[in-house]
């Protein structure tokens, strides 16, 4: 029954993204940026690679991922359904799993038509697909951990603008940190560079696979949920 009930709330959840024009707005705006940074480098540069690609991902997965995730709670908390969803035959904990999982699959589908870059780079050059396989492995964690964080910024307000500047704010805070480290002293730039989400889908998309890397995304995933978990059963 829990998991026909998280179903249930994934799907429901997954498809109220396409009953308004924000999610088409932003698979359009997704593609046509990824877009022009992968062709202006193939046909500029004559790189027959992602690199370019990948390395601008963080920062654009920064601000489409919290617009993704803006309304999932804060639209509940303004409108007053948090509370009648609550009293349904569902624990606070699936209804959260729940709007995870459709806002992830749903940044999934949006960066799946990128994978054309790879077949066609493929057919035109010898692609190295050792990279191409990791960055695709570290760009699906870097959502994992971003629509966390997304969702979070969501508990924490009524108002969806608000929730959305708070969602790039942290996750742009984390992709430039470890851009930043000449400005903080040499005793704690190794803390810093490990919370910069950047540096660890740098070690992944060259297709170095890193137990370290893989733990802080997890980890960022475990530490944002957890928070919307308690946030979100005060609010009840």
């Amino acid at each position: 029954m829990k998991s026909r009930s998280l179903n249930h709330i994934v799907w429901k959840e997954f498809k109220s993204y396409f009953l308004s024009p924000i999610a088409y707005i932003v698979i359009s705006i997704f593609l046509i940026v990824t877009g022009w940074f992968f062709f202006s480098v193939f046909f500029i540069a004559g790189r027959a690679d992602q690199r370019d690609f990948f390395s601008m991902l963080p920062i654009i997965f920064s601000f489409t991922i919290p617009a993704i995730t803006m309304r999932l709670f804060s639209e509940e908390l303004r409108s007053g359904s948090h509370e009648i969803l609550m009293t349904l035959p569902t624990t606070p904990m699936e209804i959260m799993l729940g709007k995870y999982l459709a806002s992830l699959g749903f940044v999934v589908l949006m960066l799946a038509p990128t994978l054309s870059y790879s077949v066609f780079v493929s057919m035109l050059g010898d692609l190295d697909w050792g990279p191409v396989i990791g960055g695709y492995l570290g760009a699906v964690l870097l959502a994992a951990a971003f629509c966390a964080l997304g969702l979070f910024a969501s508990s924490l307000t009524k108002n969806q603008i608000i929730a959305f500047i708070i969602g790039t704010a942290v996750c742009f805070f984390l992709t430039m940190i470890d851009k930043m480290l000449i400005f903080f002293p040499a005793s704690v730039i190794g803390i810093l560079q490990f919370l910069g989400a950047d540096y660890h889908f740098s070690n992944i998309s060259r297709g170095i696979i890193d137990s370290r890397d893989v733990a802080y995304f997890l980890s960022v995933c475990f530490l944002a949920l957890y928070g919307t978990h308690v946030i979100s059963q005060e609010k009840t």
